[in-house]
């Protein structure tokens, strides 16, 4: 009994020593959230600008033989498919940049600005 006694008394008395722990905040050790986020959408521009790029390339590459084909129905389908291509691909680059701005927005309110 004695033995139990000791033993609960040290432990209530480790158990009081002990620090808390206490939740961090939304915060990286340099900065904020919106550092981060900002960091984040000046890559996706970069990205959106190289991706904008390639875009109009191929499309002037796709109606540069379109307007060469002179009839033959093979190059003429090529470059439909080209400018097709072309488009898709702007518009899921566009549908990116705006759900990047749409999560940006949702992660700053979501942790606040500091």
């Amino acid at each position: 009994m004695k033995k139990f006694i000791i033993n609960s008394s040290l432990t209530i008395i480790a158990l009081m020593l002990v620090t808390p722990a206490f939740a961090q905040t939304a915060t990286t050790p340099t900065g904020s959230v919106d550092q981060i986020v900002s960091f984040i959408q000046s890559i996706v521009q970069v990205l959106i600008t190289l991706a904008g790029t390639v875009a109009v390339g191929f499309f002037v590459w796709g109606g540069f033989g379109y307007i060469t084909s002179t009839g033959h129905p093979e190059n003429l389908d090529r470059s439909k498919k080209t400018i097709l291509y072309s488009a898709v691909g702007l518009a899921v680059v566009l549908g990116a940049f705006v759900l990047s701005g749409i999560v940006s927005q949702l992660a700053t309110t979501a942790f606040g600005s500091h």
